[in-house]
């Protein structure tokens, strides 16, 4: 979103001339594997995550999705597909979205198909090496009607699975929107979170232009051990080299 989610080879290419040491990538299905991994080598940048296909990668309110028990099957080929092509590509982690609240289904019907859609694919993406992060969305702003909210959702999921290859990733900005409170958030779950994505509130632009205190968010990361990644995925308010290089100051990559 940063640096161009759809254009991996000038993203790899534009994050090694600032200094930075991974990026992600939207829509591993589209990805020329051989390509992108042999940019990532050329300059040392890694491929920190990309996101699911199909039904995996669902974040808008309607459609199919990992909280409809029906498309359990296809929910699971899904993910397994990605987990291959990830695989393929070279990626550390696949963001997994949910899909749709459904207001016709019994209460807790989504919260359990999503817990048996992942821990179905769990050993493959244990036998890949690839992490998959379950994504919270924030519905107020930005993805009305998807399901997964609540952080502590997540964190609920996320235990219920009980895979090392299975964790949340934890949008600074969407639980700034949903819930408040990241900092505390952040001290009390770090165990359950294999990924961070950072942007201000409001406006979603780079942090240190809205309300948030980012250097002591980052300051709270280092203080609780994090050592994962902290995806930059913000629509910058000015050139964005400038941007980067002034979120690098406030957390060296």
């Amino acid at each position: 979103m940063t640096l161009g989610h759809d254009r991996p080879i000038e993203a790899i290419e534009h994050a090694a001339a600032l200094g930075v040491d991974a990026i992600e990538f939207w829509d591993v299905a589209s990805a020329d594997a051989e390509a992108i991994r042999a940019a990532s080598e050329e300059h040392g940048v890694a491929l920190s995550a990309s996101t699911c296909v199909g039904v995996a990668a669902n974040a808008s309110g309607s459609g199919p999705g990992l909280t409809d028990p029906s498309v359990h099957d296809e929910a699971v080929a899904d993910v397994e597909r990605s987990l291959e092509l990830g695989e393929a590509v070279g990626v550390d982690a696949l963001v997994v979205t949910v899909g749709p609240a459904r207001a016709d289904l019994p209460p807790g019907t989504e919260h359990r198909a999503i817990v048996n859609v992942l821990r179905d694919a769990a050993p493959a993406a244990e036998r890949a090496g690839i992490d998959l992060v379950l994504e919270p969305l924030n519905t107020r702003v930005d993805h009305p009607g998807y399901y997964l909210e609540s952080s502590y959702e997540a964190y609920e999921i996320v235990d219920a699975v009980d895979s090392p290859a299975v964790s949340v990733l934890f949008d600074v900005y969407h639980q700034q929107v949903t819930e408040g409170n990241v900092i505390a958030n952040l001290r009390a779950h770090v165990d359950f979170v294999g990924y961070v994505h950072v942007a201000d509130v409001p406006g979603r632009h780079e942090p240190g232009t809205g309300e948030l205190n980012y250097e002591r968010v980052f300051a709270a990361l280092d203080d609780v051990g994090y050592e994962g990644y902290v995806g930059l995925e913000y629509a910058p308010s000015r050139p964005v080299d400038e941007t980067v290089e002034d979120v690098l100051d406030i957390r060296p990559a």
